[in-house]
């Protein structure tokens, strides 16, 4: 640290004053680091001392008398009572402190003989400090006097008064006139009690007899409350009650002088006699009635609370009845206690100086001021250089010695001031209290404030230098503060040095050094963003802030809440964590709706940024839901909307409940938009409703409010029909009409029917009527398919529903009569025919038409004459039609069709039969193909013909290609055999150890049919005819064979999984390439509903490879359009027989002699 640059002072005895502040028990205490170097006597101050009164309570255990003081050497204490010495020591009942001027005064029953006023002073060798008065009241037990009142007796008319005359005790008081059961005596414009006590009536009445007139006193600040004995009141009647002009009981005379104290109830009462009862009015002579003022006691008491100056004047009351009027008079004086103008103020001076006190007092009436010093009347304690001009004390000249404590007391009539003021006159060279070497912090920008305090006597003259330079600093932005605080504005990065602090006076100069350093300002530079957040989710506020880096260590990001500081202590149960500058809230609920603050700080400065985070939920229930303008078919219901939660209600949905059918059940009634708060609710009749509502938006639904109560609505006719009349004809002279019934609830009452009315409409006729209380109804004996008129009407025990609609029907239908005629077959393609016809007319539909339907069967295949009658399979067409598509034919094949028509009760009768032949298509797929004779270089194949050929076959489409489990193939290569007769051929010229793929197809003059398809690997021979001698019997020979039967094996295994896996090799890619072509002719008409007898779907047509397909060659197969159920071979080959036909053959045979090729 830096040494002080002046000499050290002595440890010498200096006397030196603390100023006074604000109070006159306080004063500036010495600095702590002034005692550390010098040993200070200070005068002594009174620090606590008890208030003016102390009121001794019967039920307080005891009462401190305080009086604490502070000085330098410790002061002592002494007391006096009533102007006497008072010794607390001297008296042993008492408690006492050692080092403390305070005594305590035990209740032990005789406080009596302490009752008086007190007073405390305070003393040391320099001076004396004294408190103010304390006065100790022990109050007496407020008693009436043990009287017997005599009964006041009153003519009828007459006005009387009941005194109380309360006895003294401890303010406040309380009156009270009750019976001697306790009960108040009722009061109004003709009985009053008045301020004093006494209870007064304007005129008597038979009533006021009676013997228990009792008035309690109520001294509630000693918890006390007296009765006085009861008193007996007796009215005597008379025969004519004499009507009599207002005069007032109470304040006698014309005019009263009021003085109250500032901040006092002004309360002005008047109270009249006459009869009638006269009314009191209240007026301020020149002016208006203050606002505050209020009428009280039925108009007789004028209440202004906290009197002011400017409630003074004159007031006054007027009382008034038919006959007459009285008036009173106030002049109201508002008066005040003592206040202090100019308080006597502690000072510090220097010796040889002028030294002025100055005390000064206001209050009504002026207060009366009284100087001592050291607690001694000024005039008992002279000085040579002491002079009194009005409200000051000059010392002049002043020496040491004139230090002392004053005392000013400014009193009147209201109460007392009294202020203490340690005047010091001392020379002491300047002390700064300020450590050496501060380290001071600024942000570029804004202000630093370096502080220099320093003690001195006369005041020292304070300069800032900067880096040893002789100069003081200078500038707009520098400014030496009158307590040696240098403050520096709008600071920049060369303000960043050393600073000497200097202090001087006439006894000598200090200093000190301190350094500013000028950091970078913190600033946010990503500020969280308001939010709008979902109830139950995560939310999370960004907040990144730069700064000086000197300030790593020291830098906080801290968030806060509405202003107060979130807690992160990053518990398992904590909602809140911060990551990475992000603040994440968990479980977001509605207590976390507010402003968030982002706060980023420095030990020198900080930035904050906020954001609103608003919590979005459901709405909360509606409340206080109330039912009003209740009618018999309708109720008017109101709500106070819940809390919507940041997301505006868009609509309110009402629900009921009844209590006869769906106990329980709440059904929606109406909607109705977010901004409404009422609905009037349609009702139904005879139903017991409750309703509730809830709120939606765009949040979701929330929770219902509370049921209103029950309402239930009168019996009334039914206020609908039924619904949805539905009329059939199961039977041709039947007529089936059904209908909706009536809900429970809108039935309006007991006693449901209805009337169902029906009549012909084609021709003119009566209504037929019929009651019933079920819901449906059968008419009889109706002509077939006729058209008939209905309508059906609600009635109950109140009346009938409204007129119902006429709804339209027809009576039930018979089977249609006649059969489509001209049918014509046109064929397409192999497989798909074009059926027309001409439509049945309608009057031989004998009801609604419902379609056609067309019957087909194959009679035989066109390959042999043998006929074979086929399934029947059936096309049904919709609507009114006259042609369809029949698909799903065999190829070169004759067929018989029919066509009828249908309506809802059957099918008609059917066409004349047309007979008419498929052309040939493509062969079905082979249902057998093998490999046999396997061999090194050559393997035959095996086949049976297709089951359908579809024509006449003409040959064979033979192709095989290498594959080799490898991803390359080898190309196609292609045998055709043109003997349809040809069943086995023998492929030569393959490559031994090798796997090939082969693939069959059957053909006609119209293409190839499906392809099937083989595997199948070559073997290696075992044998050669010639070996040079010996080589068998080698052993690297036999290791070497071997070695070959294991690779073939696992070749072997290899071939047959892949097989059995598949691939898609290049054959596979022909038949991708080479779509089927013979499902052309198809178009919109085949859309329809087509079915034979065993109710399958049609199948999609199958693609085919051929190498050699012909223009406009029909690519229909058995497969595309049959009903086949087949089974496949492990190799996948197909076998079996094509169900659904008649005409089934045997296990094909393989037959047929090995071709070879030439």
């Amino acid at each position: 640290m830096r040494l002080q640059r002046s000499p050290g002072l002595p440890a010498t005895l200096i006397v030196i004053a603390c100023f006074c502040a604000l109070h006159a028990t306080t004063a500036i205490d010495i600095p702590l680091e002034v005692l550390g170097h010098v040993n200070i006597e200070q005068l002594p101050t009174i620090t606590a001392q008890s208030p003016s009164s102390i009121i001794a309570f019967p039920f307080e255990e005891s009462f401190s008398m305080t009086c604490e003081a502070k000085g330098n050497p410790e002061p002592e204490f002494r007391w006096t009572k009533n102007g006497q010495e008072f010794d607390p020591f001297q008296d042993p009942r008492l408690m006492k402190e050692e080092n403390s001027g305070t005594f305590v005064i035990p209740n032990n029953g005789n406080l009596t003989e302490y009752q008086g006023t007190y007073r405390c002073s305070a003393s040391n060798k320099l001076g004396t400090a004294i408190s103010k008065e304390i006065e100790f009241i022990v109050p007496n037990v407020p008693k009436f006097p043990k009287e017997t009142p005599d009964p006041v007796v009153v003519e009828e008319g007459q006005p009387f008064t009941l005194k109380c005359d309360p006895p003294q005790g401890v303010p406040p008081l309380q009156i009270y006139w009750m019976t001697i059961n306790l009960q108040h005596i009722e009061q109004d414009e003709r009985v009053s009690t008045g301020l004093n006590g006494d209870l007064y009536f304007s005129h008597a009445v038979e009533k006021d007899s009676r013997r228990d007139y009792c008035c309690f006193a109520a001294f509630p600040t000693i918890r006390t409350i007296v009765q006085k004995n009861a008193m007996s009141v007796i009215v005597k009647a008379t025969n004519a009650i004499l009507e009599r002009k207002a005069s007032l009981m109470t304040p006698p005379g014309a005019r009263s002088e009021i003085q109250l104290v500032k901040g006092e109830d002004l309360k002005l009462e008047c109270i009249a006699q006459g009869i009638p009862t006269p009314e009191v009015e209240w007026v301020k002579i020149g002016h208006q009635l203050p606002e505050k003022a209020t009428k009280e006691n039925h108009g007789k008491l004028l209440h202004i609370p906290g009197a002011e100056q400017g409630d003074s004047g004159k007031y006054m009351c007027k009382a008034r009845n038919p006959l007459g009027e009285d008036v009173h008079y106030f002049t109201v004086t508002v008066e005040e206690p003592p206040e202090w103008v100019s308080q006597p103020e502690s000072q510090l001076s220097m010796i040889g100086s002028d030294v002025l006190v100055k005390c000064s007092a206001s209050g009504t009436p002026q207060p009366t001021t009284t100087w001592r010093v050291n607690g001694v009347p000024l005039q008992e304690s002279p000085a040579a250089n002491r002079r009194v001009f009005d409200d000051t004390i000059i010392l002049q000249n002043a020496k040491a010695s004139d230090s002392a404590v004053y005392q000013c007391e400014a009193s009147n009539r209201h109460g007392t001031l009294l202020s203490n003021a340690n005047i010091m006159i001392m020379n002491l060279q300047p002390m700064i209290l300020t450590k050496e070497g501060e380290d001071y912090s600024a942000v570029e920008g804004k202000g630093v404030m370096m502080h220099c305090k320093v003690f001195s006597s006369p005041p020292s003259a304070i300069t800032w230098s900067k880096d040893d330079s002789p100069e003081s600093v200078e500038g707009p932005r520098f400014m030496v503060h009158d307590n040696g605080s240098l403050e520096i504005y709008s600071v920049e990065k060369g303000d960043t040095g050393q600073y000497t602090c200097l202090a001087k006076n006439t006894e000598g100069s200090s200093a000190i050094d301190a350094m500013l350093y000028v950091k970078d300002p913190t600033r946010i530079a990503v500020a969280p963003e308001g939010q709008q957040i979902l109830i139950g989710t995560t939310a999370q506020l960004s907040c990144l802030a730069e700064y000086d880096k000197s300030f790593s260590n020291d830098f906080e990001l801290l968030w806060e809440k509405d202003d107060m500081e979130i807690a992160l202590n990053f518990t398992e149960n904590s909602r809140y964590f911060l990551d990475d500058g992000v603040l994440h809230i968990i479980n977001v609920s509605h207590r976390d709706q507010g402003v968030y603050t982002c706060v980023a700080k420095t030990p020198v400065d900080k930035d904050t940024a906020s954001a609103l985070l608003m919590v979005l939920d459901v709405p909360d229930a509606p409340q206080s839901l109330v039912l009003s303008d209740r009618k018999s078919k309708s109720v008017k219901l109101k709500w106070i909307p819940g809390d919507d939660h940041n997301s505006s209600t868009t609509e309110f949905i009402i629900e009921y409940e009844e209590s006869k059918w769906e106990p329980g059940n709440w059904k929606e009634l109406l909607r109705v938009p977010g901004n409404h708060n009422s609905a009037v609710l349609k009702l139904h009749g005879h139903v017991d409703y409750r309703f509730r509502v809830y709120g939606v938006n765009a949040v979701g639904a929330g929770p219902p409010s509370e049921s209103t109560e029950s309402y239930t609505t009168p019996s009334r006719a039914p206020d609908k029909n039924p619904e949805n009349i539905k009329i059939e004809g199961h039977l041709p002279h039947e007529m089936n009409i059904n209908w909706e019934p009536l809900r429970p609830i809108e039935q309006n009452g007991p006693g449901l029917e209805y009337k169902l009315s029906y009549r012909r409409q084609d021709v003119e006729e009566d209504w037929k009527e019929h009651t019933v209380k079920r819901h449906s109804f059968v008419v009889r004996n109706t002509p077939t398919f006729v058209p008939y008129e209905i309508k059906i009407q609600a009635k109950n025990h109140q009346g009938w529903g409204p007129e119902p609609p006429i709804a339209t029907g027809y009576s039930g239908e018979d089977f249609p009569s006649a059969a489509p005629d001209d049918v014509a077959v046109a064929v397409m393609n192999s497989s798909v025919v074009r059926v027309n016809w001409t439509r049945v007319h309608r009057d031989k539909l004998h009801g609604h038409l419902g379609g056609y339907r067309v019957n087909w069967w194959r009679l035989r295949s066109l390959v042999d004459s043998k006929k074979s009658h086929g399934d029947k399979h059936t096309l049904t067409i919709p609507g009114d039609r006259s042609h369809s598509t029949v698909p799903g034919l065999t190829p070169f094949s004759e067929y018989s069709l029919i066509v009828m028509t249908f309506n809802g009760r059957g099918n008609g009768p059917g066409s004349h039969p047309v007979n008419f032949k498929t052309p040939e298509g493509v062969p079905e797929k082979n249902p057998v193909f093998r490999v046999t004779e396997v061999q090194r270089h050559s393997v035959s194949v095996v086949w049976a013909p297709p089951l359908e050929p579809n024509g006449i076959l003409t040959g064979y489409l033979l192709e095989y290609q290498l594959i080799n489990d490898t991803e390359e193939v080898g190309p196609v290569q292609t045998v055709d055999i043109s003997n349809p007769d040809t069943t086995k051929w023998v492929l030569r010229g393959l490559d031994p150890m090798s796997k090939y793929k082969f693939y069959l197809r059957s053909c006609t003059s119209v293409g190839c049919g499906p392809v099937v398809s083989e595997e199948s690997t070559t073997i290696l021979e075992t044998s050669q005819a010639s070996i040079h001698g010996g080589i068998s019997t080698q052993g690297w020979f036999i290791g070497l064979m071997c070695a070959i039967a294991l690779l073939t094996l696992i070749v072997l295994v290899a071939c047959f999984v892949n097989r059995n896996k598949g691939g898609k090799y290049s054959v596979k890619e022909k038949e991708d390439l080479h779509p089927d072509v013979e499902s052309q002719g198809m178009n919109d008409d085949t859309f329809c509903e087509y079915s034979d007898n065993d109710e399958k779907p049609l199948k999609g047509s199958q693609r085919s490879l051929s190498r050699e397909i012909k223009a406009g060659d029909s690519g229909d197969s058995l497969v595309d359009y049959g009903d086949e159920e087949g089974q496949f071979n492990e190799d996948g080959s197909f076998i079996g027989e094509y169900a659904g036909r008649k005409e089934k053959r045997a296990s094909a045979e393989i037959k047929g002699s090995v071709q070879t090729p030439a």
